[in-house]
């Protein structure tokens, strides 16, 4: 984990919250939308650590449907959220999404 990122899912929240609104995918929808998604990306990045994205995408994605936090949010809407999340807390550029 990059040492300059947070290390507290508050101190991500609050990033997100203020920032979410500049990713290209929020469009019209608030924050309480995407929050899902990037909690579980953000407990996701600690959870398989030193992996790639690319590595448990297919898994991130299979367990989405089984995680307690994602509310009505469909995996497709909120995956871009996910990778954010991800990639803040594991220091690493986001690479061009797989499609």
């Amino acid at each position: 984990m990059d040492t300059n990122k947070s290390m507290n899912w508050t101190d991500d929240d609050n990033y997100w919250r203020t920032n979410y609104k500049a990713r290209p995918y929020a469009g019209q929808r608030d924050y309480d939308y995407f929050r899902p998604g990037y909690q579980y990306g953000y407990e996701s990045a600690q959870r398989f650590r030193g992996r790639d994205w690319h590595e448990v995408e297919n898994d991130l994605e299979a367990g989405w449907g089984k995680w307690e936090h994602r509310g009505k949010s469909a995996w497709q809407d909120v995956k871009e959220a996910v990778r954010d999340a991800w990639a803040r807390v594991t220091g690493h550029d986001r690479e061009p999404a797989r499609r």
